[in-house]
């Protein structure tokens, strides 16, 4: 049983990762390079390992995989200053090592970089208003309805895949650990930098808005 916060956050965005990718290298192959078939493979995939490890971790580490979501309970006092550096370096290297995982399991080069462009204000603007989104639901069920957290974020990831330009990236982390895999889910690392800005300024505002009014 794990017990530690921080490896629970380590562990659970490892997993998160691998699922993302793993399932995008298997719907990109099984439906032999039909886009619409994989990212629909992926949303699904993405969605059901989202509600289970919500669902395991949620009373360990609080399941955040996300240093935006940390950053969020950080803004509200939940969080202290050692605890959001300790949850950023854990998801961070767990992002990366989930990424290696799904490599090796699809036999793949280890060490990959990115060539799939994702650039442009849409794409900004896309992960601007999902990363609202997604804060909004973690914070509204957070102070109604903890229990309902696995589920509604399970969804709203799941449908933001087919919904958003983007496809949902809403992670730092996760979209820095995209930019080594060469594969359907990854993203050039040159328009990383497009993302993480957009995702960051959007926390910002959310958290700015937000604190203690909602």
């Amino acid at each position: 049983m794990i017990n530690n916060k921080y490896f629970a956050e380590f562990i659970g965005t490892a997993l998160l990762i691998m699922v993302i990718t793993g399932s995008g290298i298997m719907g990109y192959d099984l439906s032999r390079g039909n886009s619409g078939i994989a990212l629909l493979i992926n949303s699904i995939a993405t969605g059901i390992a989202l509600f289970i490890l919500i669902t395991i971790f949620i009373n360990i580490s609080g399941a955040h995989f996300n240093p935006l979501v940390t950053l969020m309970f950080w803004a509200d006092g939940e969080v202290s200053n050692e605890i959001l550096i300790k949850y950023f370096l854990s998801q961070l290297m767990g992002a990366l090592l989930g990424i290696i995982i799904a490599h090796l399991i699809f036999y793949l080069p280890i060490i990959q970089f990115s060539t799939k462009i994702r650039s442009g204000y849409t794409f900004w603007i896309s992960e601007f208003i999902s990363t609202i989104i997604l804060l909004f639901v973690i914070k509204h069920f957070s102070n109604t309805n903890k229990n309902l957290i696995p589920l509604m974020v399970a969804l709203l990831v799941a449908t933001g895949y087919l919904f958003t330009s983007s496809t949902f990236f809403v992670n730092p982390v996760l979209t820095v650990a995209r930019s080594f895999t060469d594969t359907f889910v990854g993203i050039y690392s040159t328009d990383v930098i497009g993302f993480v800005i957009a995702q960051l300024f959007a926390a910002l505002v959310f958290v700015y808005f937000f604190k203690k009014k909602y």
